[in-house]
């Protein structure tokens, strides 16, 4: 996490903001989708509610002239005055109805959108396979795509917003050129100028956030280390307060410094073009009021048309600014749409077959190598080994060594850069992935607390049958965590965690007791534990272990431990080293050879004279 300078990539121009307008209509859809009710009622809504300024701007008009004509031939109060006062109050309390009716769908229709959003990401999200999660490139998307799922709804207002001021921009123009033709044509010539400038900027401002991604990514995970549960222990041990508030400030400063800059080009540009419209407007208001001066135009014409001239000056800079705002929305519109196109890297074509059951020849690795992406190292070199029907294999090496990474290529969470996996002798890419997984437990050495009940924790391990009490409950004996449960109040009901209220914070081995009982619930023909005893004493270990050997009688079963008391109970090992297979064999004969795993043995086993 070493700071770092932002690529100065250029900022996006108008090819960009027109391919990226393209996104609108879908979104668009989008929105239809979440509610074609609500979406009716803010259009219609706004459709109405931008005729009624031109008939209050038409009726006061008229009440001028009533008013004016009957001062000046001194007779009185004319008998259609109050029809109009009334008709101006009825077109006023109508604006303000559907004002707030089209606030009250739209509202409505943004919660609702940003749900629908959240959850499509969400299940995008479920599509994609570990290699995206673990790519850094893919989190910046991940993260735009992200903040978009609300930022957008402000987008959806402006588009509805927008379509009701060019519908009431055309109706008071209408009137307006019709007194004189050259008024709209000048106040437009005069905002162009602030159209561009608004443009300008507001592609800037998308070129500075895009290239500050990673950086506000850091931002978020510098203030949750900085202020969490999970990490508040070691924060006060040792004294990172300090630290993580100057990383943090230093780097929302560099940051600021930049936005800063940028603003205030865009305050002074802006502020400069503006004069244009302004002397445009004043210019118009001149003539306006000389005419009126001569005769040529009414009290009430005059009324109108100062009216009239300055709602649509308002309404036309507010069609540029929402054209420049929509323009630059659409660019990360296109950022959720981009994350929506992304795809697996594990391909699945149509007619796949399912994972066999029962498996009867087992597994074989057949020259496979592994190297992650964007990594020019390897992981694994040309590795070949068989796991029999019925056969516990131990996994030895030391950090690094490709353990983890062969029960990922396993389990398919990658496949292999290359040779191949067969399972029953069929190249494991001719299986199903989803279908493969069901028959695979695997509870890794990171695996996740969820802040959840306990029985929904026990549960995910076979999420099908989240609600079947009878297996979460067998599941938790053959993992002893039965014994954690019966000190909880709330027994398969209580709340894990501190998230929430009333939740148990468990201690590590309670934890890992709760997350191999995970495993027991899917009833897999493999079942897999890397490393997830870590904190366990060894004696603990050593019978979550053997209780672990006795369930996989009859089944195929994976055990990686550091501790060879553990591994010594498996029926052949498999001593990893620089991405190969340096020895296999039983425990006896590896110590017998004198090789690496004897090395490693005799180490560990010196700790404990």
């Amino acid at each position: 996490m070493n700071p770092h300078v932002p690529k100065a990539d250029p900022p996006a121009g108008w090819r960009d903001r027109l391919q990226a307008l393209r996104n609108l209509p879908p979104l668009l859809r989008m929105v239809w989708e979440t509610s074609p009710s609500l979406t009716i009622v803010s259009l219609i809504s706004r459709l109405l509610w931008a005729l009624v300024p031109v008939g209050m701007l038409w009726v006061a008009k008229l009440i001028v002239d009533l008013v004016a004509a009957a001062t000046i031939a001194k007779t009185g109060v004319p008998s259609d005055l109050w029809p109009l006062v009334g008709t101006e109050f009825a077109l006023a309390i109508a604006g303000d109805l559907l004002m707030r009716a089209a606030g009250l769908a739209e509202s409505l229709l943004g919660d609702r959108f940003t749900h629908h959003i959240g959850v499509r990401l969400m299940r995008h999200a479920s599509t994609l396979d570990l290699a995206s999660f673990e790519d850094p490139v893919f989190y910046d998307k991940l993260e735009r795509a992200r903040r978009q799922s609300a930022a957008r709804l402000g987008m959806l207002s402006q588009i509805a917003g927008l379509l009701q001021t060019i519908l009431s921009l055309l109706s008071v123009s209408i009137v307006i050129v019709s007194f004189s033709w050259w008024f709209l044509p000048v106040l437009v010539l005069a905002l162009l100028p602030v159209f561009w400038g608004e443009t300008r900027f507001a592609m800037l401002a998308y070129s500075l956030l895009y290239r500050w991604t990673p950086e506000r990514r850091e931002l978020d995970y510098l203030r949750l280390l900085g202020a969490s549960i999970s990490t508040a222990k070691e924060v006060k041990l040792f004294g990172l307060g300090d630290f993580l508030i100057n990383r943090t400030e230093a780097l929302f400063d560099r940051y600021f410094q930049e936005n800063r800059k940028l603003a205030v080009q865009k305050a002074v540009t802006n502020a400069a073009l503006n004069i244009l419209p302004l002397a445009g407007y004043y210019g118009a208001y001149a003539v306006i009021l000389y005419r009126t001066a001569t005769g040529e135009l009414s009290l009430g014409d005059l009324t109108f048309l100062a009216g009239a001239f300055q709602r649509s000056r308002n309404a036309l800079e507010n069609v540029f600014s929402t054209l420049s705002n929509v323009s630059e929305q659409a660019l990360f519109v296109r950022d959720l749409f981009e994350f929506f196109d992304s795809k697996p890297t594990i391909e699945t074509p149509g007619n796949l077959l399912p994972a066999p059951r029962p498996i009867r020849q087992g597994f074989e690795f057949q020259n496979v190598s592994f190297a992650y992406a964007n990594s020019d190292k390897p992981v694994l070199v040309n590795v070949s080994f068989r796991l029999e029907t019925e056969e516990r294999l131990a996994l030895i090496g030391e950090n690094g060594a490709g353990k983890t990474t062969l029960i990922k290529l396993i389990s398919r969470l990658y496949d292999p850069t290359a040779g191949r996996i067969l399972l029953d002798g069929v190249d494991l890419r001719e299986y199903s992935p989803s279908d493969l997984r069901k028959e695979i437990g695997v509870i890794f050495q990171d695996y996740v607390k969820y802040d959840m009940l306990v029985k929904e924790n026990i549960g995910v391990g076979r999420i099908e049958n989240v609600t079947d009490q009878d297996r979460i409950e067998s599941a938790a004996r053959k993992s002893l965590a039965s014994d954690v449960v019966a000190t909880l109040a709330g027994g398969y009901t209580h709340m894990l965690g501190r998230r929430f209220e009333g939740g148990a914070d468990l201690s590590m081995g309670q934890w890992q007791k709760i997350a191999l009982a995970r495993a027991y619930m899917r009833d897999a023909q493999l079942l897999v534990l890397d490393e997830p005893t870590s904190s366990l004493d060894a004696r603990a270990e050593f019978e979550v272990f053997q209780r672990f050997a006795e369930l996989t009688k009859g089944k195929m079963a994976i055990l990686i431990s550091h501790r060879f008391s553990t591994v010594r109970m498996a029926d052949r090992i498999l001593v990893l080293g620089g991405g190969r297979i340096e020895e296999q064999g039983t425990h006896a004969a590896l110590v017998a050879n004198g090789g690496r795993y004897a090395e490693l043995f005799e180490l560990q086993a010196a700790g404990y004279r």
